[in-house]
């Protein structure tokens, strides 16, 4: 999965629409593979965004949570020792 693209299920505050676009465009962008349109599909890849949006909105509005309610903080935090943890498996450079 795209790094970039963030858990949004059951956190406190509530997942905003904001974060929601944000999530729908990494991924259109990641399955297009294109950063930007072109002219000719900028109609397109608006939509495929907006449509994104909304299949997980309704995504995250039917879901019934088994976990503890996440933090941004939480999450922040996981993802650093995650990052450390990576960054201590791999090979030191010479010098």
């Amino acid at each position: 999965m795209c790094r970039n693209i963030r858990v949004l299920y059951h956190f406190e505050p509530p997942t905003s629409q904001d974060e929601i676009r944000a999530a729908a465009l990494q991924y259109v962008r990641k399955v297009s593979g294109l950063r930007e349109p072109s002219a000719a599909d900028v109609e397109a890849f608006g939509r495929a965004v907006d449509e994104v949006a909304g299949a997980t909105a309704r995504l995250l509005r039917s879901l019934r949570a088994r976990t503890a309610v996440r933090t941004r903080e939480g999450e922040r935090a996981k993802a650093r020792a995650r990052g450390e943890r990576r960054a201590a498996r791999a090979p030191q450079p010479p010098g």
